[in-house]
């Protein structure tokens, strides 16, 4: 077994692309060999700024023989068959087995040098290699034919054991040679074999491994900030990047004019990042200091003194620009920069985000007065949400966008504007992602979801909704946010409700005529008009029934009503609640209060896991089967007095054939249904559980001692309405035939 090194040498490789390159490149030798015959096993991939390099180690001398079997036409089949089958082989006639009146052709293929499977794999791997961009040099590039890689492709090391394996493409040749550090080694370096490829570089101020080098820089900076009495602001991706861009990393500690301090620490922190690819580092007071850390690619002689020099003159010009655009931007009111919203389109289609604006205001407005977000002040609602954009139109938010509402919180504070106002301002983009902190404060929630449900609205009114994988507008990620807030601060409003706000929004406030949707679409079921009629509260009808705005508005809050039980199952799976016990109680309808429903499924989860909820789903699948069975409806009132076939549910039956079990899961019943029903009303949803447990013992026994499809008619019909009763007593906490198991 032999190891085997593969180096493919270049001009600088751009950070970004080098996790990415080494992947593509194991996945390229990976199906090389294996379309040899050959198992890669295991690899090690590296890169540096110069260089890709892959290490196969135990590789065989040669791939095995092997014989393979072609079955063709019968012997009495027409020539131009055989003619065919000859051609595909590659063989004669006389070199067919006949068997049985079927001509078969064996072939048989000895095994290869791995060496020079090797040397046809290396150049079909650097022609098929995905780069994100790439590029031709040299007058080859002329044609389009040309080798093509990310940076001018300058050297190939291909050592097998301690063999070369002889390749060329693109006027490079493979051979041992390869080169160390740019200015410690320029030189070339022989390569004798994989095994001392690693060390031979590291002599040579190369640290080829970048999991290494990013160690290194992430253990030295750290080291470079306590030195001095800091503490470095940790930074996972500049770690990663700065790994990237040097092959032998020196982090090395500066210091910046105190004075650029004034300027919002994001800020300076972006500027360093951004720009200069340098760490920041906080004092012992958990505040920016005046210190950053940039990473040499070299061994000064100086201890890097120079080269902090270089880099401290290099900030202060970026940290000038910084400063000046915080200057000039406070000399403008919010509320003047918020005027030149109308300049920027939002979409096309959706007006200017000065129109957004607008919508928003309002609506944060009466999500603050109706208490929906509890002790919103909608004034200040108003205030923020009016201000919220504004700093889009700013110097600094131009030059760096991942400040827009930060910015705006600061230059809020800067005017002396209500903190809330501030706080709404800077927090109302929030939750942007999973893990993203969700506001608390009410004002900032009042702001930050009429922001989202407007947009979502918007969208959705004009049919542009996400479409599979597509979400190019992030409304999913709207989605996804909204249910966060209304969870967190336990918001109790229907969702459909705050979508029918939305829509009053786009339609200048008036209320909408949603009596006469039942005469629109099919597809928009009578249970959500009333829902809609019942929670909206429609008071005055301002349009016409046959209004097409009131179709669009009803179309788009149905399929966003549609969409977010998917999105609160993607919300709740790192929870561990289970995706099936969502949509049992969602499919019960009405129940779109999101901090309701979510204490309901909880409940049923931990009922559930526990043996009563195991036996009675299962007693319910088997009662909702027999009722299929039966051509029954497996859910009916869940209530006393009810009959069935003419015989009362709520009494003894009239014939002679009851047995005990009959009677006692009707008296369970008669116990369970209405606490159950009054357990859910009080949003008691453990006690609920804890009714349906008491019917787990009667219908087991109801099951074991009875036969439910008797031959006396009356008493069969008994038994499935006593089922059905059962069922429908089930179903006033959860649709079970949505359960798994």
């Amino acid at each position: 077994m032999t190891d085997f090194l593969l180096e493919l040498r270049s001009e600088e490789i751009p950070a970004r692309m080098q996790a990415g390159a080494r992947a593509e490149i194991e996945k390229l030798f990976r199906a090389q060999l294996s379309a040899a015959g050959l198992d890669a096993g295991e690899l090690d991939v590296w890169s540096t700024p110069r260089r890709l390099a892959l290490i196969a180690k135990g590789l065989p001398e040669a791939t095995a023989a092997v014989s393979e079997e072609w079955k063709g036409p019968r012997t009495n089949a027409p020539p131009q068959a055989l003619e065919g089958f000859l051609r595909k082989t590659g063989l004669t006639r006389d070199q067919l087995e006949d068997r049985d009146g079927v001509y078969f052709a064996v072939i048989d293929k000895p095994g290869r040098a791995t060496k020079d499977v090797l040397a046809e794999a290396i150049p079909a791997i650097i022609r098929s290699f995905a780069w994100p961009k790439s590029m031709r040099w040299g007058l080859e590039s002329a044609s389009s034919e040309s080798l093509r890689w990310v940076r001018p492709l300058s050297g190939i090391v291909a050592i097998f054991g301690e063999e070369l394996v002889p390749c060329e493409i693109g006027g490079i040749a493979s051979g041992f040679a390869t080169r160390g550090h740019r200015f410690h080694c320029p030189g070339e370096i022989t390569i004798g074999s994989a095994a001392d490829y690693a060390e031979k570089l590291r002599a040579c101020h190369v640290i080829v491994d970048h999991e290494e080098r990013a160690a290194i820089i992430r253990d030295g900076a750290a080291k470079a900030a306590a030195d001095a009495g800091l503490a470095l602001v940790e930074d996972e991706g500049l770690v990663i990047e700065n790994a990237g861009l040097t092959e032998w990393p020196v982090p090395l500690l500066g210091r910046f004019d105190e004075a650029f301090l004034e300027v919002p620490p994001e800020v300076i922190q972006l500027t360093a990042r951004v720009n200069q690819k340098y760490f920041v580092v906080n004092g012992p007071d958990g505040k920016l200091a005046n210190g950053f850390i940039c990473t040499a690619n070299i061994d000064a002689s100086d201890g890097g003194a120079e080269i902090v020099a270089g880099n401290r003159k290099v900030l202060a010009a970026r940290l000038s620009d910084a400063r000046f655009f915080w200057e000039q931007d406070r000399k403008t009111s919010l509320a003047d920069h918020a005027k030149k919203l109308d300049r920027i389109t939002f979409h096309e289609k959706l007006g200017t985000v000065a129109d957004k604006v607008e919508r928003v205001a309002k609506l944060a407005e009466w999500l603050a007065s109706e208490g929906i977000v509890p002790n919103g002040d909608p004034a200040l609602a108003r205030q923020a949400a009016k201000l919220a954009k504004a700093d889009l139109v700013t110097e600094m938010v131009g030059e760096f966008p991942e400040l827009q509402g930060l910015m705006g919180g600061y230059y809020a504070r800067s005017e002396g504007l209500p903190d809330a106002v501030a706080d709404a301002i800077r927090d109302h983009y929030k939750p942007v992602g999973q893990g993203d902190d969700v506001p608390t404060a009410p004002v900032t929630v009042a702001v930050a979801l009429a922001d989202k449900l407007d947009t979502l609205f918007a969208f959705y009114l004009h049919e542009m909704t996400p479409t599979g994988s597509k979400d190019p507008f992030a409304l999913r990620r709207a989605e996804l946010s909204i249910i966060a807030l209304i969870l967190t601060n336990r918001i109790r409003v229907s969702l459909a409700y705050l979508l029918y706000l939305a829509s009053k929004v786009w339609y200048g406030g008036c209320y909408l005529d949603f009596g006469g949707v039942e005469a629109m679409k099919s597809e928009i079921e009578e249970s959500f008009v009333q829902h809609l009629r019942s929670r909206a509260g429609v008071q005055s009808f301002r349009t016409s029934s046959n209004d097409t705005r009131v179709t669009d508005a009803a179309m788009a809050i149905w399929s966003l009503t549609e969409s977010f039980p998917q999105r609160l199952k993607v919300q709740q799976r790192e929870a561990g609640v289970r995706h099936d016990l969502i949509d049992a109680v969602f499919a019960l309808g009405g129940e779109d209060d999101l901090v309701r429903l979510l204490a309901r499924v909880k409940a049923l989860q931990a009922f559930m896991a526990t043996e009563d909820g195991t036996n009675l789903l299962a007693g319910y699948k088997r009662a909702a089967n027999i009722l299929k069975q039966a051509g029954k409806d497996t859910v009916i009132p869940a209530q006393a007095g009810i009959a069935v076939d003419g015989e009362p549910m709520n009494a003894a039956p009239a014939f002679g054939g009851a047995t005990e079990m009959d009677r006692a899961l009707l008296a369970a019943l008669d116990a369970a249904e209405p606490a159950a029903a009054a357990a859910v009303a009080d949003e008691c949803f453990t006690d609920a559980m804890a009714a349906l447990a008491s019917l787990r013992a009667p219908i087991d026994a109801f099951f074991d001692g009875v036969m439910v499809n008797d031959p006396d008619e009356a008493v069969r019909a008994y038994r499935l309405g006593l089922l059905s009763r059962f069922t429908g007593a089930v179903h006033g906490v959860a649709d079970f035939s949505k359960i798994e198991g």
